[in-house]
C-alpha cells in the first residue's frame, strides 16, 4: 500500500510543469547583495562587516545545498498528504475526505490568492513557535545572530529549520490546495522575506497597515527588550495584529540588532551548533524532569531557578518601569 501510495505522490508532484522560481533566487540574492554593498561603501559604511558577511554567506551556501533535499521532502510530503486526504474517484476527480468538495486545480486566481494567505498563516505560526519554543528557537537563533540588518543577513539561514518547517505546512494540501500551488506560495513568501532586510526603504504608508514591511522587519530583528519577539508574519502584518504581536518601529529611536545572547563567533558551526550546546548544559545541569523539558520545549530564557528571565517577563518588567516613571 505504502509503495501505491509512493508512487501515486510521484504521479501528483509530475502532473503539472511548474519552474521552480528558486532557481533564479539564488543568484538574484547575490546581485542585490553586491548592488547593497557598493551603495553602502558610500553612503553607510557601517552597513557590512566582512567577517559577518562572510558568515551569513556561508551558511547561505549550505543551506541552499540542503534547500534541494529538503524541497524534494517537502513535496513529497505534500504530494502524500494531498493524495490522502483527496482520493481520485472513479471519475478521475479528486474529493476530500473531510468534506466532500473537489480539490482545487491550478486554474483559478483566487485559489492561488486563498493558498498564498493559508501559507502566510502558517509562516506565521511557524515563525512564532520558533521564537517561543527553545529548541526551535536554537535552529532559528542563526537567522538573527547578526548585529548587522542588511541583504547578507537575510541569507544567513539554519539548515535544521528546512526540514521541520513542512509539517506546518501539512493541512494546506490535506483541505485540497496541490502541492504544486503550495511550493510556489513558499518560494514567493521567501523572496518576499530576502527583501525586507534593507534600511534604507522609506515608510510606506497604508500598504504597512496590511502588509509586513521593511520598518516591521527591523523590529523584529532588533534585540531591543521592547521590540523582541514581534511581527512574525510573511508579507502580511494581519496575523500579528489580530494576535497581539505586532509592534511598529519608533523613528525616534535607533534600532539594535542581534540577540541578546549572541555566539560571539564567525565560525559557521558555532553559529549554528552553540544553542544546542547551552540546551544540552542546561538539561545536564536541571534537577527535575519538568526542568529537563522546559529547557527543551519552554520559551527561551527560562530556568530552573528562575534566574533567568522570558522575553514576556522582560517586556512585563520594562511595562512596569515606564508606568512607575510616568506617574
Amino acid at each position: 500500500m505504502f509503495d501505491t501510495l509512493i508512487e501515486e505522490a510521484k504521479r501528483v508532484m509530475t502532473e503539472y510543469e511548474v519552474t521552480e522560481l528558486m532557481i533564479y533566487g539564488g543568484p538574484a540574492f547575490i546581485g542585490l547583495i553586491i548592488i547593497e554593498i557598493i551603495f553602502s561603501l558610500k553612503y553607510n559604511p557601517e552597513l557590512y562587516k566582512w567577517k559577518d558577511l562572510a558568515t551569513s554567506g556561508t551558511m547561505g551556501i549550505g543551506a541552499a545545498i540542503l534547500a534541494v533535499s529538503a524541497k524534494a521532502f517537502s513535496l513529497l510530503l505534500f504530494a502524500v498528504v494531498y493524495i490522502i486526504f483527496n482520493p481520485e474517484g472513479a471519475d478521475g476527480v479528486r474529493h476530500n475526505i473531510m468534506g466532500g468538495w473537489a480539490a482545487f486545480g491550478l486554474g483559478t486566481w483566487y485559489i492561488w490568492l486563498i493558498c498564498q494567505v493559508l501559507d502566510d498563516f502558517s509562516y506565521y505560526m511557524v515563525h512564532r513557535a520558533n521564537h517561543e519554543v527553545r529548541f526551535l528557537w536554537a535552529a532559528h537563533i542563526v537567522h538573527h545572530s547578526s548585529d548587522h540588518f542588511n541583504l547578507g543577513t537575510a541569507v544567513r539561514n539554519g539548515w535544521v529549520t528546512l526540514f521541520y518547517k513542512p509539517f506546518f505546512y501539512m493541512w494546506i494540501p490535506a483541505l485540497g490546495f496541490h502541492p504544486i500551488m503550495l511550493m510556489t506560495c513558499l518560494s514567493i513568501e521567501a523572496f518576499w522575506q530576502y527583501q525586507l532586510h534593507v534600511q534604507w526603504m522609506p515608510r510606506l504608508g497604508f500598504l504597512e497597515k496590511i502588509f509586513n514591511l521593511h520598518k516591521h522587519h527591523e523590529v523584529h530583528h532588533s534585540s531591543d527588550i521592547e521590540y523582541l519577539d514581534k511581527n512574525h508574519g510573511g508579507y502580511l502584518i494581519i496575523f500579528d495584529k489580530l494576535f497581539g504581536t505586532f509592534k511598529d518601529k519608533d523613528d525616534t529611536k535607533p534600532v539594535h540588532y542581534g540577540v541578546l545572547h549572541p555566539p560571539n563567533s564567525y565560525n559557521p558551526i558555532t553559529v549554528l551548533t552553540h544553542e544546542y550546546v547551552n540546551i544540552w548544559n542546561d538539561v545536564k545541569k536541571a534537577k527535575t524532569w519538568k526542568g529537563r523539558f522546559m529547557y527543551v520545549f519552554g520559551p527561551p530564557g527560562w530556568t530552573e531557578d528562575g534566574s533567568g528571565k522570558t522575553v514576556k517577563q522582560m517586556q512585563r518588567k520594562l511595562k512596569e518601569q515606564k508606568q512607575k516613571a510616568a506617574a
